[in-house]
């Protein structure tokens, strides 16, 4: 997926899921299925509930996504 085509959103993670997933609400008010980007897994960036982060959603699938950023 070239980074030009994916959707950049701003959300709440309301729920830790297995597997480092999370369950987000965007800005909009949808909920959406997000893992941590490699970067984030990689410098063990903790996300805990009630956090805000940045989102990438994919235009194919707007039910999924990768968080990008995690706001202090």
């Amino acid at each position: 997926m070239p980074k030009a085509d994916a959707i950049e959103m701003e959300g709440v993670i309301l729920d830790t899921l297995p597997n480092t997933m999370f369950r987000v609400e965007l800005e909009n008010g949808h909920v959406v299925t997000a893992h941590i980007s490699g970067k984030m897994r990689k410098n063990y960036i903790r996300i805990l509930t009630g956090d805000k982060v940045k989102v990438e959603l994919t235009p194919y699938d707007l039910s999924k996504g990768r968080i990008v950023y995690r706001a202090r």
